[in-house]
Parts: C-alpha cells; sequence; structure tokens
C-alpha cells in the first residue's frame, strides 16, 4: 500500500479587509504589497503609468488592488479583488472587500472562509455606522480574528488620544456585536507607518505592525481537528462495489474507522480511503477522496458521512443567522431550496426575526422548515457545514447566505 498519509500542509493565512469609503483601505492593500516587496515590476510600472495619467506625482498604491478598470477609472473599490502573496513566515491569500453599505454582500462573500478580517477606520471620523456593520459581519461569520486598524493617523498628528479613543468606541460596538476581541493597530497607510515597519513618529504603540501580526497570529481554522464530515457528492459502482466521492470538509477519516451515514442513520466501517488514485490509510480535511464502506449501504449524493463523538444535528427546523444576497426581497411564506454541502432540499420561510423582508444587504435571522432533514453542525463550531445558501427554484438565482445557529 502507497502512503500519503501526511499530505503537504503550508502554513496560510486567509484575510479580508474592510473600511468604508474614503477610510483608505486600497491604499493599505497596497502599501502592504509594495512594502513587503509582493509587487512585480510590471505591475508597479502600471500604477505609475496610471497614477501619472491622473496627474499625481507619487504612485498610487490603491490602484494594486483596484483591479477592474472600471474601479481604476473611478477611483473605488466595488468588487471583491483577491490576492496572493507570501513573506518568508507565512503565505497569505487576501480578500479585499468593498466598503459601501450596498456592496455588504461581497464583504461576506470575501469574509466567509477568512481566519481575520481588517476593519479600517479613518482617524478623522472614527467608528461610524459603516464600522459597526463591518463589526457585526465578522460576528455573524464568526472570524476568529479581527484587526482595527485606525488609518490616515499623520493627518491627527499621530495623536495617541484619538487612537485609544477610536478603540474604546469600537470595543464597545464589538461587544454588542459578539465579537470576542480584537487588535487595534494605528498606522498611516499613505506614508508606510505601522503597515510592515514599525512607525517612529508613534513611539507610544509598543505593539506589533500590521505585517507582523499577520505573520504572528495563530490559524485557528484547522480543518483536520474539526469532527470528521464528509458530504457524499458522487456514487462510483465498480460491479458490487460503491466508492463514495467527495471532499472531506472537516476532520480526519482512517480506514477502520466507525462511520454514520445522515440522514438514514445506518452504521458501518471504513473499509478503504483512495486520494488521488492511490490508497491511504489516512484522510485530512479538505483533502477530495473516495470512501469504501465494510457493509452495502443506501448512501447517495447529499448524504453525509461522519465519524467520531461530536454528531451533527439532524433537523427539518433550521434556525440561522443571515445575510441576504438578492435584488428580489425575501419574505415569510417563500418557497425555496436549501443548498447545504451536497444536498439540497425544499423549504418554507417561516420567520425573519420579526421582519417583513429581507433586501438585499440585509443582515438578519431566519426560521426555515425544509422537506427533509439536514444534518447541520452550529456554525460557530463547523464553518463549512453550518453553512448554507438559499435558491430561487424557480430560476436558480442565489437567495440569501445563512449560518446555522443551534443554540437559538
Amino acid at each position: 500500500m502507497t502512503s500519503i498519509n501526511t499530505p503537504i500542509r503550508v502554513d496560510t493565512l486567509r484575510f479580508a479587509t474592510a473600511g468604508s469609503v474614503d477610510d483608505g483601505k486600497s491604499t493599505l492593500v497596497g502599501r502592504l504589497l509594495h512594502d513587503s516587496k509582493s509587487v512585480l515590476t510590471d505591475q508597479l510600472e502600471a500604477v505609475e503609468r496610471a497614477s501619472a495619467s491622473r496627474g499625481q506625482d507619487a504612485p498610487d498604491l490603491a490602484l494594486l488592488t483596484d483591479g477592474l478598470r472600471a474601479e481604476r477609472e473611478q477611483g473605488i473599490t466595488i468588487d471583491v479583488a483577491y490576492r496572493y502573496f507570501a513573506t518568508a513566515r507565512r503565505r497569505f491569500i487576501l480578500a479585499d472587500t468593498p466598503g459601501h453599505v450596498q456592496y455588504t454582500r461581497n464583504m461576506v462573500t470575501g469574509a466567509s472562509t477568512a481566519d481575520l478580517a481588517v476593519v479600517l477606520v479613518d482617524a478623522r471620523n472614527g467608528v461610524i455606522e459603516q464600522t459597526r456593520r463591518h463589526a457585526a459581519v465578522a460576528a455573524l461569520l464568526r472570524v476568529p480574528h479581527v484587526v482595527l486598524a485606525v488609518n490616515k493617523m499623520d493627518l491627527v498628528d499621530y495623536d495617541e488620544a484619538t487612537f485609544e479613543r477610536i478603540v474604546e468606541d469600537f470595543a464597545g460596538h464589538a461587544a454588542e456585536s459578539g465579537l470576542p476581541g480584537f487588535t487595534p493597530v494605528p498606522v498611516s497607510a499613505l506614508r508606510g507607518d505601522n503597515v510592515v515597519e514599525r512607525s517612529a513618529h508613534m513611539d507610544w504603540y509598543t505593539g506589533p505592525a500590521l505585517l507582523e501580526h499577520l505573520e504572528t497570529v495563530p490559524v485557528a481554522s484547522d480543518e483536520s481537528a474539526a469532527p470528521a464530515r464528509f458530504p457524499v457528492q458522487y456514487v462510483i459502482r465498480h460491479g458490487e462495489v460503491r466508492h463514495y466521492a467527495g471532499q472531506l470538509v472537516s476532520g480526519t477519516l482512517r480506514v477502520g474507522d466507525r462511520v454514520t451515514v445522515h440522514p438514514s442513520g445506518e452504521t458501518s466501517a471504513i473499509a478503504g480511503i483512495d486520494v488521488l488514485g492511490r490508497e491511504a490509510d489516512i484522510a485530512r480535511a479538505p483533502q477530495s477522496l473516495t470512501l469504501r464502506l465494510a457493509d452495502q449501504r443506501d448512501v447517495s449524493r447529499g448524504d453525509m458521512i461522519t465519524a467520531g463523538p461530536h454528531a451533527p444535528a439532524l433537523t427539518q427546523d433550521v434556525r440561522a443567522a443571515v445575510c441576504h444576497l438578492a435584488d428580489r426581497a425575501l419574505r415569510v411564506g417563500d418557497r425555496v431550496l436549501v443548498k447545504h454541502t451536497t444536498r439540497t432540499v425544499k423549504a418554507v420561510v417561516e420567520d425573519l426575526g420579526g421582519a417583513v423582508e429581507l433586501t438585499a444587504n440585509d443582515l438578519g435571522r431566519i426560521v426555515l422548515r425544509t422537506a427533509g432533514p439536514l444534518a447541520l453542525d452550529d456554525y460557530a463550531e463547523v464553518r463549512r457545514t453550518g453553512a448554507f445558501i438559499l435558491v430561487d427554484p424557480a430560476d436558480g438565482a442565489t437567495l440569501t447566505a445563512g449560518m446555522a445557529d443551534l443554540s437559538a
């Protein structure tokens, strides 16, 4: 048997940025990429040309992340821009999300898989309504780490009292939103203070620069350490033998493990695991694989195979926090499809937390009654199997992103 039991594991931090209009978010990200030597020469030359064409004396580093032509021309960010870079200590996947309130759904998309969120605040304006909304989204998505980057400190003379006042204000709203904590960092993206290198202008600040924090913050989203969850995507038949194919979205599975199939509740043991076409003794999330069970069981696409003592909740009454994504409103009584991992079931919207309807970018709570049971985890415990989307059964359009709350 060929052993591929230990997949190559690279320390990667997924993080998202969020800030209100003109808080300097794109400049901060551009500075981070530029000062960490993560910008190619031709990219920098393109930014210099674009900056010159707009009459600017120095390169506008915001253009490094405002990747769409329309965004460059208008000087705004309207879409999620993903960037990949690395330092000697860690690799990074950056989701630069829009700051406008009408693009809250884009922030939800960018932050849904993030280990960390950087929330930007203009030191001159302090915490505003959109800042509070960003904190609420980070709390809703259970982002493990949050950084409050107080930007444009150069425009308030690097004043410590201003920084402390903003931190205190944000702390109150963070507690109301349910954020467990946050790390405040005073920065000037334009000048480079505390972005990659610590600032000489703020000797009163003794914490790390932003990049130093990003390089050292613990990556808590170790998918292989969570309960084992294997949604079945395909059933492959070889004569009398069935192979169940899919992605192990969390946890670890080993040959010989006792497993349960949901929603039937049937049990068996793992007789074999194949990864990349070769037999393996063990598989860890997020590997794609096929399983063979020791017994003939009625397993089909949409079923979930689990192992270990922490079983998902099998329920037809779904309570969740949601962000509505579609332009068409969601109302009580609407009939929808719920897509949860590889399973799709019909459902009816029974309650919207007292609201009449949810419109695009609204955050709220929902109660659904599904036609068939779903094997759900609390989103706070297992993000992949605690998340779902609502789909319009008429045209297949995505309506709403949901995060299951089994304690509600």
